[in-house]
């Protein structure tokens, strides 16, 4: 007798995921990272011109964040994984051959419009063709793996950046970085997609009134909705702020990149152990949302280098409840729409950015960092309770629902 070989041996799952793996990793190798507010200063700009650039970078992203996932529902997903790093490397091409405060504004639009196509558009790729071949069960394995490639790739420009720019410059710097997005977009070919664009049966208008309409009629999808956001956000924006945190527990300088490699690696960490956490369900969920949070609490509190082991454990928990995050919005929305809802998460977890980045100056202006990690902490544990307290009113609807319809069928009169 002989069996069905598991679907992870499937070649048809092995394709997308290696694409999707060196996808992931490719479009954070961009040696550019650590080192553009340098190539900015060094062009002449002043820090009120820098923090302008970073400004307009942002509110690109929020306003194509959901334009560009009803896009992505209506045309080819591919395409838009393939055009939105051929945009990147437009825009890094312009910092480089003409470095200006003009050029890098139009970089930074570029790049912007560039990251917005790809987002939302990604997974909803992924998620579609995994159901397609009856391993959508296997998404937050694989997306967490892919985060993982990503981080590793973040990690490993940051190493490379400065004996490439000790050598040649930041021509060298951006050449690299121009090539890894040329290389991001090929790979971006690879993908299958099986799909019908929604454009044949209905307009961009269309799309978007589906997608937010199944948002309106359905609770679950709402909450799942909701809760992208309230995990990701927190910890996106306080991860800015770890090399302050890491200084503030009296290390030497030249120490503080060695400490950031170990907060870095328990996030890559949770990304790898994502999968698992699939069988936490509900309050496992919320307990791991809970734990991570009173660890950042009391690694930030501890001010010294072994309080970061906590703070680093916390960000491998946050980072492993982000991508199941996005895995339970998955499962609850449907297939017309699924980059349109995806994308609208993401429009929350920008602008829940933009809150943190204010209300951490606000709380930093005032007292140490340490106090500011703390203060964000507490949303973890309170996202808890509301998530516990939310499943049980579904149970509670449910079980009215039930019983309602068993006294119908036994008194129809």
């Amino acid at each position: 007798m002989t069996s069905t070989p598991p679907r992870a041996h499937d070649p048809r799952v092995r394709r997308l995921t290696t694409t999707l793996y060196g996808y992931a990793f490719l479009e954070d190798f961009v040696l550019l990272y650590p080192v553009y507010a340098l190539l900015f200063s060094d062009t002449g700009l002043t820090v009120w011109q820098i923090s302008s650039l970073f400004a307009l970078w942002s509110v690109t992203g929020v306003l194509l964040e959901v334009p560009s996932g009803v896009w992505a529902d209506a045309v080819s997903r591919r395409l838009l994984l393939w055009l939105g790093p051929l945009l990147s490397a437009a825009g890094f091409a312009l910092w480089v051959l003409l470095p200006s405060y003009g050029a890098f504004a139009a970089g930074f639009v570029l790049w912007g419009v560039g990251g917005a196509l790809v987002s939302g558009a990604l997974e909803a790729l992924v998620y579609d063709e995994l159901d397609r071949l009856d391993a959508a069960g296997r998404y937050a394995r694989i997306m967490g793996r892919a985060r993982a490639a990503g981080l590793v790739a973040v990690m490993a420009a940051m190493g490379l950046a400065g004996p490439v720019l000790g050598r040649g410059g930041h021509t060298a710097v951006g050449a690299a970085s121009i090539l890894a997005c040329l290389l991001t977009a090929a790979t971006a070919l690879r993908f299958p997609e099986h799909r019908h664009p929604a454009a044949a049966r209905q307009g961009w208008t269309a799309t978007l009134r589906a997608g937010l309409a199944e948002a309106r009629a359905d609770r679950s999808v709402r909450g799942a909705l909701l809760l992208v956001p309230a995990v990701g956000a927190v910890w996106g924006a306080l991860d800015e702020y770890t090399p302050l945190l890491v200084r503030d527990t009296g290390v030497a300088d030249r120490t503080v990149p060695y400490l950031l490699l170990l907060i870095w690696a328990g996030a890559t960490a949770g990304s790898l152990l994502a999968g698992e956490g699939e069988r936490l369900g509900t309050t496992g969920l919320a307990a791991l949302l809970a734990g991570a949070g009173l660890a950042l609490a009391v690694g930030s509190l501890a001010g010294t280098p072994a309080g970061l082991i906590l703070v680093a454990l916390a960000f491998g928990g946050l980072q492993a409840a982000t991508v199941l995050a996005d895995a339970r919005l998955q499962r609850r929305i449907g297939d017309t729409g699924r980059a349109t809802l995806t994308s609208l998460a993401g429009l929350g977890t920008e602008l829940a950015t933009v809150a943190v980045f204010a209300g951490y100056a606000l709380i930093a202006s005032q007292s140490p960092h340490s106090t500011a990690f703390a203060v964000f902490a507490v949303s973890y544990p309170v996202t808890a309770a509301v998530l516990v307290a939310g499943a049980r009113a579904v149970t509670r609807t449910g079980a009215g629902k039930q019983a309602e319809g068993a006294r119908a069928v036994k008194d129809p009169a």
